[in-house]
């Protein structure tokens, strides 16, 4: 089974302290609204579920596309189910981050704060749905290519990318694409400098689904082998 390598993402830690966010000048109460339009279309929900297609790429050309379930649950909490080309699950229970190959019979455990895993910034839909504690600066980014056009891009300036060490070079770049009249999430891109990317397109979105909290528990079944520590060498933490 090959899997295409990606470095980590910056780590955002469950729960994390309030911060505000800066607003680019250019155009900067549309993004502030687009921003709050986008927060308050999530944050009523205590659970959340959709449709999600994730395509790998390397060097602006794609290497793998999976897709499957994502559900999300306050305070915290969310669940990854792939059923394409693979079945895997990433799961995070508000304590650890899950890994689970059943084709491996392994199922490999992080504490969720120590989790740099490349879905990570989606963990505020399964918090207080603050855009601000995963981005210290959001500004338009005109020149993304959009899946319709009635969609907008934002570039989200990840926190903790300006204490970088000088000569590490930019950090990774984050993108979210919104419908600009509702605020839907439409996608979200990450880009790391070395020409690595993962991106995530949703569709289906349903507020407060009928599913059990058991979903959100990860129950080993049996046979299967338990490892504490990192996710699974050559997978950088982004590719179940």
């Amino acid at each position: 089974m090959v899997r295409p390598f990606a470095p980590s993402l910056v780590c955002f830690p469950l729960p994390l302290l309030f911060l505000s966010i800066a607003i680019a000048s250019d155009g900067g109460q549309d993004i502030k609204s687009l921003v709050n339009r986008f927060e308050s279309r999530y944050r009523a929900a205590r659970t959340l579920q959709a449709t999600f297609l994730e395509r790998y790429t390397e060097n602006g050309q794609v290497v793998r596309v999976e897709s499957g379930t994502a559900y999300f649950r306050r305070p915290g909490k969310m669940r990854w189910e792939y059923q394409a080309p693979e079945k895997n699950v990433f799961l995070v229970d508000g304590k650890n981050a899950w890994f689970y190959v059943p084709a491996d019979h392994t199922a490999t455990r992080v504490p969720a704060k120590a989790s740099t895993d490349w879905r990570t910034p989606l963990a505020l839909l399964a918090g207080e749905m603050k855009v601000s504690r995963v981005c210290a600066r959001v500004q338009a980014a005109p020149g993304e290519k959009l899946e319709n056009s009635g969609d907008v891009m934002l570039l989200c300036e990840l926190r903790g990318s300006g204490t970088r060490p000088p000569g590490e070079g930019p950090s990774e770049a984050v993108f979210f694409e919104i419908v600009k009249k509702t605020g839907e999430l439409v996608g979200i891109t990450v880009r790391d400098p070395g020409g690595v990317g993962i991106e995530f397109r949703f569709t289906n979105w349903q507020v407060n689904p009928p599913v059990d909290n058991s979903i959100f528990q990860f129950r080993p079944p049996a046979g299967v082998a338990i490892v504490n520590g990192e996710l699974p060498a050559g997978n950088g933490g982004i590719n179940p």
